[in-house]
């Protein structure tokens, strides 16, 4: 990790120096963000001792004791009048399927079994529920998006029947990238996006297609991340507008389903066809779902550097502390999902950048906010709480710098911007790439929708500024291939999986390379006094310009 910029840290301090030696720089790098600080952190958030950090168990509660322990260490204030705590009212539903999912009215009845075809769970908080011979309709990618001239919907009664849908939206491998936007997923695409809209259209029920390459996982991580408890944030409504089932179905039983209802070839390119008209089936889905249902209240971790000058204006850093707790045993008789990398890294680099702002010479002019946040991996439900429960008003803060699932394959010529091209905070990450030569880059895999996958869209959607950045592929050390090599075994061997683990081995110094940078941004914009916006054509410009009076 090189900081080759010390003028711009005293500059941001308020006191212009140049001629500035490499060997001072070298050692203000070695005093801001280390590697071995990074380590150290996930070690202890890694261990078999906090049981995979899941929300509800005495592994979160070791889990925010522990944070909120560090957040002092560095000098933060309680952030939340107070405390350093702020509650997440949730719900916990374990819901359990039948072992399988009937399918009738077609010339060979499909008996398809739970976790090896399929998937399913609810949101509604009922002891017990059941789809009896609902009819299924093939409603292609589900969509409808009124900006690119897309219904899915159109002219179609789904009420009390289950809608089968493709993963991704219409553009994705369409070869024309000004299709919705061509291989980068919109929000359309999103699992969370089909669910709401099949809700908002009656649906019963409503069932993903999984087909790896447009969702950007395998089968295993729907098996792993969609099956046993959820957790929910409570709704007055109980959930009771949400579809009864919400689920998955495996690529194979999908198409030998479409297939003997007379829909073959590729389901991808008949869906994306202009002037696509759902299909019914002519055939009945019947499942049953048990529930065990626990309410409870999780917690965010908040800690505040309080502003020297404005204090009232916000800077936000994020990074989610859960993770998916204890499983079945893997082959080498693994359970726990210790989540190193997902996320242990994103909270151990904003521990690392509380420190290096407490052992700054000069404290921001506004506030700097460490919001450590539950339920990332039951669908952003700690962000999307603060979001709408805000300590700090949205329209006062700057941006929302986040990190998460740093990499562990050391340093990059290159970074990586998710979504690149939506906002102004990106120019600053150009800024002080371009000083350290690096060369900025986007999505390395835009059809998988990172930006809408992370806490950082809670904020977006909302309007504030949300950056989340991630190393590159192109190794320092090791080569072209070394770190796009390293990115596909981690998501196909560890990402959600029981492998996510520490090891005295890892690889900090990437890690340590993006938290500098993001504690770079974060001193420049903590010293400004202009907000950074969206840019032309980001779908968020309004939300913030309407926020702001403009």
């Amino acid at each position: 990790m090189n900081i080759k910029h010390t003028c711009f840290l005293l500059l941001t301090g308020g006191a212009l120096f140049t001629g500035c030696s490499q060997d001072t720089k070298t050692k203000e790098a070695e005093k801001a963000i280390t590697p071995d600080e990074i380590k150290a952190q996930i070690a202890v958030l890694a261990a078999d001792s906090l049981m995979g950090r899941k929300p509800f168990t005495e592994g979160e509660n070791k889990a925010v004791a522990y944070i909120s322990s560090e957040f002092k260490k560095a000098g933060l204030e309680p952030g939340n009048n107070g405390s350093y705590f702020q509650d997440v009212p949730m719900v916990e539903i374990t819901s359990t399927p039948s072992e399988t999912m009937e399918i009738s009215g077609g010339k060979t009845p499909m008996s398809l079994h739970a976790t090896t075809d399929f998937v399913a769970s609810t949101r509604q908080e009922v002891n017990a529920l059941e789809l009896k011979k609902s009819p299924l309709i093939f409603a292609g990618y589900g969509v409808i998006a009124p900006e690119y001239g897309w219904n899915d919907y159109a002219g179609l009664d789904v009420k009390g029947k289950t809608v089968i849908v493709l993963v991704n939206d219409p553009g994705f491998k369409s070869g024309h990238s000004d299709f919705f936007k061509g291989d980068t997923m919109t929000y359309y695409g999103r699992w969370t996006y089909k669910y709401e809209e099949a809700a908002r259209q009656g649906a019963a029920g409503v069932i993903i297609v999984h087909q790896t390459a447009p969702a950007s996982y395998g089968w295993k991580v729907v098996q792993n991340s969609f099956t046993g408890a959820k957790l929910y944030l409570q709704q007055n409504d109980k959930h009771m507008s949400r579809c009864k089932v919400e689920g998955w179905m495996s690529e194979d039983a999908a198409k030998q389903l479409l297939a003997d209802a007379g829909v073959t070839g590729d389901i991808r390119a008949i869906a994306r066809q202009k002037g696509f008209k759902a299909i019914p089936l002519n055939r009945d889905i019947s499942l049953s779902i048990s529930n065990k249902l626990k309410y409870s209240t999780s917690r965010n971790v908040i800690g505040t550097l309080k502003g020297s000058a404005r204090p009232n204006e916000y800077i936000l850093y994020t990074a989610h502390w859960d993770h998916l707790g204890v499983g079945k045993p893997d082959a080498k008789g693994d359970s726990i999902y210790n989540g190193a990398v997902d996320n242990a890294s994103g909270v151990a680099a904003i521990i690392s950048v509380a420190n290096a702002f407490k052992n700054a010479k000069e404290k921001p002019q506004r506030s700097i906010v460490f919001l450590a946040v539950t339920g990332e991996e039951q669908g952003l439900l700690g962000s999307e709480y603060y979001a709408t429960h805000p300590v700090y008003p949205l329209n006062k803060t700057v941006a929302d710098l986040n990190m998460d699932a740093l990499g562990s394959y050391g340093e990059t010529k290159d970074i990586a911007i998710t979504g690149k091209g939506q906002n102004d905070l990106e120019d600053y990450v150009a800024d002080f790439s371009k000083q350290d030569g690096l060369t900025v880059v986007g999505d390395r895999t835009p059809g998988s929708g990172s930006y809408y996958r992370s806490d950082h869209f809670n904020f977006a959607k909302l309007g504030v500024p949300a950056l989340d950045i991630n190393n590159g592929s192109i190794s320092k050390t090791q080569g072209a291939t070394y770190g796009a090599d390293k990115q596909k075994e981690y998501g196909e061997l560890r990402y959600h999986q029981q492998a996510d683990n520490y090891s005295s081995d890892m690889d900090a110094t990437g890690m340590a390379q993006v938290a500098d940078i993001l504690f770079r941004v974060g001193t420049k914009l903590g010293n400004e006094t202009t907000f950074p916006g969206w840019k032309p054509g980001s779908e968020f410009k309004a939300v913030r310009d309407k926020a702001m009076g403009k």
